[in-house]
């Protein structure tokens, strides 16, 4: 994933930036395309654009421990929001608190990242 920062004058691209593959020859050696994203969704994140390169791709590095640790705390993290969406004990205290820091400076706006804080302060008070 790449952030992308377009000439002036171009608000966005979104789309297939290179000549479309053959079928059946995305997974080939010799086969790469440009992807080009723009979200729409609302988020706290400015950076809106976003660039993928789909195909053939070969890591110049080893992965780090560092990365390999943000990737554990990813997938926890993600199951535990997940499994406190559908809990019914948590779901009435969760949106009251919600709302109270919605409207505070630095609240999340919206209940999933709410969850995402939350969660992640639980597994970072686990693992530290």
């Amino acid at each position: 994933m790449a952030k992308v920062k377009w000439a002036e004058g171009i608000e966005y691209v979104s789309g297939l930036l290179t000549k479309r593959p053959k079928a059946g020859s995305m997974h080939s050696d010799h086969c790469s395309a440009l992807l080009a994203t723009h979200r729409v969704a609302a988020t706290e994140n400015p950076v809106c654009t976003r660039l993928y390169m789909v195909g053939p791709y070969k890591r110049s590095t080893a992965i780090t421990s560092n990365e390999l640790d943000a990737r554990a705390r990813f997938i926890a993290v993600a199951a535990a929001v997940k499994a406190r969406k559908e809990d019914l004990q948590h779901i009435t205290q969760d949106q009251i608190d919600f709302k109270a820091q919605k409207d505070s400076p630095g609240g999340k706006r919206t209940m999933r990242a709410y969850l995402w804080k939350v969660c992640g302060e639980e597994y970072d008070q686990k693992h530290s």
